[in-house]
């Protein structure tokens, strides 16, 4: 089945797709839609903000927040809201292709063509992946710096 017209920035308090559903888009870029929840920071989304999924049945629930301190393990990077979203609602992020001008700051000292994590960054945002951190974790690279100064990523979020 082929989906044609999806507006990739509709929000929904019920799921009008099926949760997890990807959709290739025609400028080559490619979206998820998944279900928000606030988390215990009772965060709200805006366009540009960067989610990750929940613990460790985020990804098979296709549920996502933005709240970092809710990780129990290594957060895995999920997308970015195309939409202002609120808890429980449902909506698209783009996973894949380039996306200007994410909300946060990039951290790390990110510079151009940089690998890019949720894990340790800002809530909403992204930083700098090293090979490891200090206690030999590897950190998920999630997107990549295009234009670090403009907030530029190139998404290769797991879809």
């Amino acid at each position: 089945m082929e989906l044609v017209g999806i507006n990739v920035t509709s929000v929904a308090a019920t799921p009008q797709y099926r949760p997890g559903m990807v959709y290739q888009g025609y400028d080559g870029k490619r979206y998820k839609y998944v279900k928000f929840v606030k988390g215990t920071a009772n965060l709200s989304a805006a366009a540009g903000d960067v989610a990750f999924y929940v613990d460790d049945t985020g990804y098979e629930a296709n549920t996502v927040e933005m709240d970092n301190s809710d990780a129990s393990g290594q957060p895995i990077g999920a997308g970015v809201f195309l939409a202002a979203v609120t808890d429980g609602q449902y909506a698209w992020v783009q996973t894949r292709g380039l996306y200007k001008a994410i909300n946060v700051a990039l951290g790390g000292s990110a510079g151009d063509g940089d690998p890019l994590t949720v894990k340790s960054a800002a809530d909403k945002g992204l930083t700098k992946a090293a090979e490891a951190d200090s206690t030999g974790v590897y950190k998920g690279v999630c997107a990549y710096a295009v234009d670090a100064s403009d907030k530029d990523i190139l998404c290769a979020f797991t879809d």
